[in-house]
């Protein structure tokens, strides 16, 4: 139950006003996440916030005030669709939890191609929701100051929750006509408004000579953030890894007048990179507000995914739409190039960031999530929901020939024919299968949890090597597991990771490999592999577990096979 003396594993409160009912299934560097309910009823389930406060003014240098911040301030907006409804919190002496809507479609950018986006209608669909849900924070003179990706949570019908006021700021308070700049570095880099930047820079020079600091406009750089999310959702990556001269991709947008060569810009539809351009202003001043957002040709077009009161037209439709956009091509080959901006991280760093990229005073500034030893960190995460697997209890386990295949691979892809998420390996379409057609919701086409995960017709001796090989390929270091489940004997075995992305940001989780048993085929066992991340970009995660995949790819089952 306990473990080191303020870690995140130290026990829950015994006396809470609600009944847990999961696993923790999100984590950041302080928080934690589980699924809740009433003392006495099965529903309404909802998700449930834990900081464990110690480690986060220790970790996270988070003073006392933030958390009450947070809670206000995530009270003061929730009353958006778009918001993540705050719904009531509490504290002890050791943890402050919050209490909020549980937003069961899972993570939006789990479901969005790295390196390639998704179609013109589904991002504008999710700009518009979260220029809604921003335009209502600035309404209660609330800026966000942390949007990005992993902020970015669906609803059971597909629409937009944002979630996560951390770092959120009262920068005006209604009524009142004074405005507050700030000061503070904050947010994820290559989110983040080149202004709070140069801020910070300059003001780390003022502390010196004792000068008044300088500060910035944060629904301004709201904005900036939402143009980055709008370009990643259109070209599947971002436009730079961090708004600095240094970074040639970002120099080139500047001199070019926000025409760079880099061919990202091309995969832009005109009239949103017409957009982006009057978001994505070097100067606060020239950005275009969020009223010039709402003007623009491109944000009014007309969406046959979009109703008039800006929901999800067709959940089913969307949920379907976006799976057929996800791909793992097996004939991808893993360049020397792909595999060195897997740059390793040796040592913990204080910010999501490489601090290299920068001048060394960033490093001294704040961070959204502060690196966290994974030794402190409790990966105690809730297996999916499997439509078809009927156990997940350790089954008896062949011992005495562990490398015996359990499952043939062509019994396998039958078993896994009707499951909707499994479309990305085999491209078969999803509109065919018996499942869809009887769908009603968006998640009964798109698992809340995440995509990052297949199945193996291998038996666990012999996967777990290959797996090592592709993260080893990948210069990712992790520690081999215990000898006895290297050969076979263990029900489950977690590989913990932790590296950089493409864009230099922290990835954190872990590969877990665990023997499940599946309808329709007499019980027998079959490996499921997830990618559970619990820190980072999730396009990144995607990019990442699509690598490992390929690597793996002759343990993945395949109709691709038996048309060689």
């Amino acid at each position: 139950m306990g473990g080191p003396p303020g870690s995140q594993v130290a026990p829950l409160p015994g006396n809470l006003p609600f009944r847990l009912v999961s696993k923790t299934i999100g984590s950041g560097a302080y928080a934690s996440i589980r699924k809740a309910c009433p003392p006495n009823r099965p529903t309404p389930i909802i998700a449930v916030k834990f900081i464990h406060k110690e480690h986060a003014f220790r970790a996270g240098r988070l003073r006392p005030k933030q958390l009450q911040i947070e809670v206000s301030l995530h009270k003061s907006v929730s009353g958006h669709k778009n918001i993540i409804k705050f719904l009531s919190y509490g504290e002890d002496p050791v943890w402050l939890w919050m209490c909020l809507e549980l937003a069961d479609g899972g993570d939006l950018f789990d479901k969005i191609e790295a390196d390639e986006g998704c179609s013109e209608n589904v991002a504008h669909l999710y700009f518009v929701q979260l220029v809604n849900a921003i335009g209502w924070c600035h309404s209660k003179g609330v800026a966000h100051r942390d949007i990005k990706p992993e902020n970015m949570l669906l609803s059971s019908d597909g629409d937009l929750k944002l979630a996560d006021f951390g770092l959120a700021t009262q920068f005006v308070v209604p009524g009142k006509p004074d405005r507050k700049r700030c000061g503070m570095v904050c947010g994820s880099p290559p989110y983040i408004a080149p202004e709070i930047l140069a801020v910070g820079q300059k003001n780390m020079k003022r502390k010196a000579s004792g000068e008044e600091k300088e500060g910035y406009d944060p629904d301004g750089s709201d904005v900036w953030s939402i143009a980055i999310v709008l370009f990643v959702l259109l070209a599947g990556n971002t436009p730079w890894d961090v708004p600095e001269m240094q970074q040639y991709e970002y120099y080139d947008y500047v001199n070019s007048g926000g025409r760079p060569t880099d061919e990202l810009w091309t995969k832009l539809p005109t009239d949103a990179m017409s957009l982006i351009r009057g978001m994505l202003k070097i100067e606060p001043k020239e950005r275009f507000a969020l009223n010039d957002v709402r003007k623009h040709p491109w944000y009014t077009r007309h969406n046959p995914e979009m109703t008039e009161d800006f929901t999800v037209a067709n959940p089913v439709s969307l949920a379907t739409q976006m799976l057929e956009t996800l791909r793992i091509d097996f004939e991808a080959q893993i360049t020397p190039s792909q595999q060195n901006k897997q740059t390793t991280l040796a040592t913990a760093d204080s910010m999501d960031v490489d601090a290299s990229l920068l001048d060394p005073g960033w490093s001294k500034f704040a961070s959204t999530q502060p690196d966290t030893p994974s030794t402190d960190t409790a990966f105690d995460w809730e297996a999916p929901t499997r439509h078809n697997i009927i156990s997940a209890s350790q089954p008896t386990i062949n011992t005495t020939h562990p490398h015996a295949t359990t499952v043939t691979e062509e019994e396998l892809l039958r078993a896994l024919e009707e499951d909707p998420s499994m479309s990305q390996f085999s491209q078969v379409a999803i509109g065919s299968m018996t499942a869809t057609q009887q769908a009603r919701h968006f998640n009964d086409i798109v698992p809340s949890h995440s995509l990052a995960r297949f199945y193996s017709h291998y038996t666990m001796a012999s996967l777990l090597p290959l797996l090592l090989s592709a993260l080893h390929r990948l210069n990712i270091p992790v520690q081999s597991p215990a000898t006895e489940a290297m050969e076979g004997k263990e029900y489950m075995v977690s590989l913990r990771i932790k590296t950089l992305d493409a864009r230099q940001q922290v990835l954190q989780g872990s590969v877990v490999v665990e023997r499940v048993q599946m309808h329709g085929l007499n019980q027998m066992e079959v490996l499921e592999v997830r990618f559970l991340k619990a820190k980072g970009d999730p396009v990144g995660w995607r990019r990442l577990f699509k690598q490992v995949a390929i690597l793996c790819r002759d343990a993945i089952p395949s109709p691709r096979k038996a048309q060689e």
